[in-house]
């Protein structure tokens, strides 16, 4: 069965295929806007299909794809439509964007911990494990706080929806309203159980590197930031492939549970946009078998 995947706008939901990106989105006056587009470039090589770098392929997707339909999604609230972030503008939206992320969950970490092995005197495993420690939860902090926000509370919802909607399509159900509504708000290929997935096994790597001065830790958490994504990438599909397997849903109970910090129950016109932008993908992606 195909891989579909998704993240939640405003208003909206986007899905992804093979081929085909479709974003749904909920116009204020109730109208659905669909927005859909093929997906080219680095999109259609053999790297989508290597294992390690499709993880680096389908992240620099989300983020690109991802900020280019929630500027969409957030212009068709205000009625501004004909606004696009793309090119140039996009790249440097990008790069700070990650460049913030890296700075936030990495970088802020490894001086947290620094600080601390200052107080205590702590080995080179328990400092590694303290900053583990302070990477977990920097980031369950970030998305509890957010979580508190009415707006982001509604995009939470939205995840829901999508998540709901993939899970009734890899049940071999009919995709609708009624039936979507009973499947679980998680699921195992979530970018929340990535970011999770990516601390464990970063605090497995870092603390595999041995002793090594301050400056020299924050420059290798940079630079194998990557390196963990792909790795990070893998181990979620894998997860995701098995979920059959009783080990394999102990193992991924910590990223479902997670989830609930980053989805909400959708309502029924919640779930309405994410069947119609699913349904969408289904169409232009049936019709290039």
């Amino acid at each position: 069965m195909p891989h579909y995947g998704g993240q939640a706008l405003i208003e909206g939901v986007l899905m992804r295929g093979k081929r085909f990106v479709v974003a749904a989105v909920r116009k204020p006056d109730g109208e659905i806007h669909v927005e859909h587009e093929k997906l080219t470039g680095i999109y259609a090589t053999g790297l989508t299909k290597l294992p390690f770098l499709r993880g680096l392929v389908i992240l620099w997707d989300s983020l690109s794809l991802g900020m280019k339909y929630l500027t969409l999604s957030a212009n068709l609230q205000s009625g501004e439509e004909e606004e696009k972030i793309e090119g140039t503008t996009l790249f440097l939206t990008l790069l700070f964007s990650i460049g913030m992320a890296i700075l936030f969950f990495f970088v802020l970490p490894t001086l947290i911990a620094e600080l601390i092995s200052r107080v205590f005197d702590l080995t080179d495993l328990a400092l590694n494990l303290v900053e583990g420690l302070a990477r977990l939860s920097v980031m369950l902090l970030y998305v509890w706080v957010i979580g508190f926000s009415k707006d982001i509370s509604r995009v939470f919802a939205y995840h829901g929806a999508e998540h709901k909607t993939i899970n009734a399509y890899e049940e071999l159900v009919e995709i609708t309203v009624p039936q979507v509504k009973k499947f679980p708000l998680a699921h195992p290929r979530c970018g929340t159980s990535f970011l999770l997935t990516l601390v464990i096994f970063s605090i497995v790597v870092f603390s595999l590197l041995g002793p090594m001065s301050f400056w020299i830790r924050i420059l290798s958490r940079i630079v194998l930031v990557p390196v963990i994504a792909m790795f990070a990438y893998e181990i979620i599909r894998f997860m995701g492939d098995h979920m059959e397997n009783p080990i394999m849903r102990l193992v991924t109970k910590p990223n479902l549970l997670l989830q609930n910090l980053t989805t909400r129950e959708p309502d029924e016109k919640m779930i309405e946009v994410a069947i119609t932008s699913f349904k969408k993908l289904l169409q232009f992606e049936e019709q290039m078998e």
